[in-house]
């Protein structure tokens, strides 16, 4: 007699990255980074209810491997996430991601998905949910420094979300940059290739960093950056990685996600432990101040928070519904009694 078929419990929702890709162009690439930032901009406000912990990273010489946890009492998610800069001279992505939500009341997943693509989309969406409460008002003009596999992203949610009309552009490979200018040619973004970081931040209202070498570097040094602006910091994101010259920190006020991740692996590592930061959710929620004057700078000192997963996460499983961007995957144990593992396993024979 053959096995009984599994109960649709067993089954759960798999996102593979070709139904990424099909799901991003069916819901439209700006309107998905829109939809995102609203998204993750909601988790934020109720962020009181999350569970909260740094990463749990493994470091090696070659880069890192790390899990991103939470919780709000009803589902629960994580990522697993690498950063290994040196695997791009290999032809390999230097980030890769996979993620996964439960239902906190049974433990049973109900949903796994690719990460890579859509860690992408919600970087973008949660930079441009911070520049929308600490860049100058009607801030035009973004300078992207390091235009690696972020960089059309950031580009688009600053767009969509945000009214930018021009971007400059700069990288230390002039091939990434052509790759950039090619990707957004078609966005009616007027794109101004540079040959130095400081001609690209000239007229900037917002500084975007994100480079990938897992270094101290200094991207931007103290004399490069005038009033007014908001800097949004994205590449250093681990200990030891670094982009911008510690002088511009103490001109800063400066906006994180979670201080004891920060702490660690942003750009405050450099500054000393009683450096004064502000939660975003803070200032999302309308309990701390952003932008308080035209000649303030502003430091969002981004390395990327669990909690941003779980919006993008819950995003895309709200986003399913009548759709067949997924395929259903077997991987929870069905047995007709919840007792009998065994009896199932020699009913398959």
């Amino acid at each position: 007699m053959p096995a009984p078929l599994p109960s649709e419990r067993a089954f759960i929702p798999f996102v593979s990255v070709e139904n990424m890709m099909r799901l991003v162009h069916h819901v439209g690439i700006e309107t998905m980074l829109v939809e995102l930032t609203d998204a993750i901009e909601a988790d934020f406000r109720r962020w009181e209810l999350f569970d909260k912990t740094p990463r749990v990273a493994s470091h090696s010489h070659d880069g890192v491997i790390e899990l991103m946890p939470t919780s709000d009492g009803a589902v629960y998610s994580f990522k697993y996430v690498n950063g290994h800069p040196k695997n791009m001279a290999q032809g390999l992505q230097t980030v890769t991601a996979l993620g996964l939500l439960a239902e906190v009341s049974t433990g049973y997943p109900v949903l796994l998905t690719e990460m890579t693509l859509l860690t992408a989309l919600r970087t973008a969406a949660t930079s441009a949910m911070a520049a929308r409460h600490l860049a100058p008002q009607k801030a035009r003009c973004l300078a992207l420094i390091g235009n690696g596999a972020q960089a059309e992203f950031q580009a688009l949610a600053m767009k969509a979300v945000l009214g930018i009309e021009e971007v400059r552009l700069y990288d230390i490979d002039p091939r990434a940059t052509q790759k950039t200018v090619r990707n957004l040619a078609r966005t009616r973004l007027r794109l101004v290739p540079c040959t130095s970081a400081q001609a690209a931040i000239e007229g900037a209202d917002i500084i975007t960093t994100c480079t990938a070498d897992k270094q101290y570097a200094t991207i931007l040094t103290d004399n490069m950056v005038g009033a007014g602006v908001h800097i949004n910091a994205i590449g250093g994101d681990c200990p030891g990685k670094t982009e911008l010259h510690r002088d511009i920190l103490l001109r800063s006020d400066t906006f994180v996600e979670y201080p004891p991740q920060t702490r660690i692996e942003g750009e405050i590592q450099q500054m000393d432990p009683d450096y004064s930061v502000t939660e975003l959710w803070q200032v999302v929620s309308g309990r701390a101040q952003g932008r308080s004057s035209d000649r303030q700078i502003t430091l969002f000192d981004s390395v990327g928070f669990a909690i941003e997963d779980f919006s993008a996460l819950r995003y895309v499983r709200e986003k399913l519904a009548g759709t067949d961007y997924f395929q259903k995957l077997d991987i929870i144990a069905d047995p007709d009694d919840p007792r009998d593992l065994f009896g199932m396993l020699l009913r398959a024979a």
